[in-house]
């Protein structure tokens, strides 16, 4: 390991040796981690992983994003979590680690800054647009929504499966600001946003909401990348935090200014992107609509399909290694920097309200009741009073599988 100057010394863990830092944020760091011992009885887990770090007393993020992982795991298309674990740092701190499944491809933005400004090409994008679509699909069904989509939290992990044209899944990561869905409950506003301001939707900005509709703008914004190559609201002049804000809450017309590339990019990807863009977000497509669109229409099942998805050990089920849990205590004692932070090198804003905390605490509590019905399949659906006509459709992919779209639109549209 390459100790940087300046950088906290975390320590091992039990059955795996920390290697260099691959990532920081607001958040903590990520490091790199290989097993000690493949051929010992933690030789269930990956040879490599990622370790995402935090001292203990500021580790709440990468505590809360545990806790979202173990609900929504079962799905390929999302980082898969090995457990937590404690480690005793220089000065003896202590420091909580979360294991990940390792993206050796790097982040989907590092493939995007590769294409040197030109973006990926269409074939590509189609790939890695359906696996996060099919990801995301997979969240909203079990109540959570992402809140902080974008291609720096897209991971590509090599799969051994993929004979097309990429070598790489795409992966959902960092949970760190999910949230569950507040669907028809009553609700009191929030009083911040949370996520990265280019990826915001306008429903967002203005009016502190942030549902499932916004991860399919932030989605929007993930395509509209790959396509161009160049970050939604780039323009000739540089904008900062607030100038992006401006721009979403007044009504500009769309990130991608859609004129500019039209001949640039074919008729779907334009109907596509349009369907993610719409600004009333009752309007928006859902993640199974798109899903169901003919941009991604036509792709080989070996480019996409179903892999094999081996549950590996859960390093909270081995009793030799020194755990972290929450409790009741440690939610009320985190400090108010746990809750909020600002990166401002990165435009990364992340606040919680009072009330998610509360939701949080009741979650707990609720959980062994509702685990089963959290894991069903869940169908999106649009109502409204006004509507008076219904389309439901289904359309099955080459492997038999179904994504069932309810619907509704108004008469005469």
């Amino acid at each position: 390991m390459v100790q940087e100057k300046g950088e906290p010394i975390y320590g091992d863990g039990v059955a795996w040796f920390r290697g260099a830092m691959i990532g920081k944020g607001g958040f903590g760091r990520v490091y790199l981690a290989t097993l000690k011992n493949p051929n010992s009885k933690y030789s269930c887990l990956p040879s490599v992983m990622a370790v995402k770090s935090a001292e203990v007393s500021v580790s709440g993020s990468i505590q809360k994003e545990r806790e979202v992982l173990s609900n929504v795991r079962g799905c390929p298309n999302i980082i898969r979590s090995f457990g937590e674990e404690t480690t005793m740092g220089e000065n003896d701190v202590m420091v909580y680690n979360l294991l990940l499944e390792y993206g050796s491809g790097g982040t989907l933005a590092d493939r995007i800054k590769k294409s040197g400004g030109n973006g990926l090409p269409e074939s590509e994008v189609r790939v890695y647009a359906r696996s996060i679509l099919q990801g995301l699909n997979h969240i909203h069904g079990i109540g959570y929504v992402h809140c902080d989509l974008k291609p720096d939290n897209i991971l590509l992990v090599r799969s051994s499966r993929r004979t097309g044209v990429s070598e790489f899944r795409a992966k959902i990561g960092d949970f760190g600001l999910a949230k569950r869905a507040q669907g028809n409950k009553k609700r009191k506003l929030e009083p911040y946003w949370r996520g990265t301001p280019r990826y915001l939707a306008p429903e967002a900005v203005v009016d502190n909401v942030q549902e499932f509709p916004s991860d399919i703008w932030a989605f929007g914004c993930i395509v509209l990348e790959m396509l161009t190559g160049k970050p939604p609201w780039d323009g000739k002049q540089e904008l900062n935090a607030e100038d992006i804000l401006r721009k979403i809450g007044e009504g500009c017309e769309l990130p991608c200014e859609l004129s500019k590339i039209q001949s640039e990019i074919s008729k779907e990807a334009r109907d596509f992107l349009k369907g993610c863009f719409v600004r009333k977000s009752m309007y928006r497509l859902t993640a199974e609509m798109l899903l169901n669109h003919p941009f991604l229409e036509g792709l080989d099942d070996d480019e996409d399909g179903d892999e094999e998805f081996e549950e590996v050990e859960d390093l909270n089920e081995i009793e030799s290694i020194l755990l972290v849990y929450e409790s009741d205590n440690e939610l009320s004692s985190n400090s108010f920097q746990d809750y909020c932070s600002f990166d401002s090198g990165e435009d990364f804003f992340d606040y919680l309200s009072e009330e998610d905390v509360e939701d949080e605490i009741k979650s707990h509590f609720d959980e062994g009741n509702s685990k089963e019905e959290e894991t069903k399949c869940v169908t999106s659906s649009i109502v409204d009073s006004r509507f008076d006509q219904s389309i439901k459709t289904s359309i099955s992919s080459r492997k038999g599988r179904r994504y069932p779209v309810s619907h509704t639109i108004p008469a005469g549209v």
